[in-house]
């Protein structure tokens, strides 16, 4: 830790907890812990050197010589509060392995220097519902004694219930490794995945489609547990504006396709027993249909 994360202060802390987060699908984890930061008026204190793992996003050059190389930030910030808190935000996820548990280390060991014993972690989770309902928060508890803490949060479901996992999931990238090697350290932690429609997560379009509605849904779940009350007033704003982002893209998809789309307005998937209003044949048909449409020139409405 000595070596590739620099401190810049050391803030006396009591047990706070981790809350870490990087670019994702529709950088739902992120969009969400980089608003609990901004609103919580937090303050920086370390960050993890980004050489070897990351080359830079932008090289400056003046009168021909090179003058700066901007490499992504990864950055520790702090929130003294009735349940003291430590935030981790991350440009970028590495590629190799070997980097991806190196930065989770230094993540944790971060943590741990300042008595943290609980990590969250937070991200997106491909689903299949539609863009118009209520996105759920999925749950991962690295152990089993948090189980029942998870059961009882409002709008969310445990992975492993999903009827479609079979009791069975998977969290790629940082958010992953972060989560087992936490266990591994002995610090409890649980993993919240905010749903994106499956078709959203997909769309071919020339820009990334973010989905603020999950980051809402996930600060909704994780805020209680931080002991903390935040105006979503902003993020609401910026809410409205993508939905309609959203839906101009929808209507420009065939109507054939928006036909098979709109059975994913049921919910009946999240029951383990239950029958699905649309097979994973279907979903996959669907899929191919939208990027194929996409891909011959499919444009969003003006």
């Amino acid at each position: 830790m000595e070596n590739m994360v620099v401190m810049h202060k050391k803030p006396e802390l009591k047990d706070p907890y981790l809350i870490a987060a990087w670019p994702g699908i529709g950088n739902i984890g992120l969009m969400a812990v980089n608003y609990l930061k901004n609103r919580l008026e937090t303050e920086e204190f370390a960050e993890i050197k980004s050489y070897p793992y990351f080359f830079p996003k932008s090289i400056t050059i003046k009168n021909g010589i090179l003058q700066h190389m901007d490499f992504p930030s990864h950055k520790f910030y702090y929130k003294k509060a009735e349940q003291d808190l430590i935030l981790f935000l991350g440009e970028m996820q590495p590629k190799e392995e070997e980097e991806i548990y190196d930065i989770a280390n230094h993540v944790l060991d971060v943590g741990i220097a300042f008595g943290c014993k609980r990590v969250y972690t937070a991200g997106a989770a491909v689903a299949p519902i539609h863009h118009t309902l209520k996105p759920k928060v999925w749950a991962v508890p690295n152990n089993e004694k948090l189980i029942n803490e998870v059961k009882g949060g409002e709008n969310i479901i445990l992975m492993s219930n999903m009827g479609e996992k079979g009791r069975q999931g998977s969290i790629s990238g940082l958010n992953g490794v972060l989560l087992g090697t936490a266990k591994r350290k002995g610090l409890d932690g649980i993993c919240l995945l905010g749903e994106i429609p499956i078709y959203i997560a997909q769309f071919s379009v020339p820009y990334p489609m973010l989905y603020p509605n999950a980051s809402k849904s996930i600060l909704e779940a994780l805020t209680p547990r931080l002991k903390v009350e935040i105006d979503l007033s902003r993020l609401n704003s910026f809410i409205t504006r993508t939905e309609t982002e959203i839906e101009n893209l929808y209507q420009s998809l065939p109507m054939q396709i928006q036909e098979e789309l709109d059975k994913l307005k049921y919910e009946t998937y999240v029951k383990p027993t239950a029958l699905e209003p649309i097979t994973d044949e279907e979903k996959e048909k669907i899929i191919k249909e939208v990027e194929e449409f996409f891909k011959k020139g499919g444009k969003i409405n003006d």
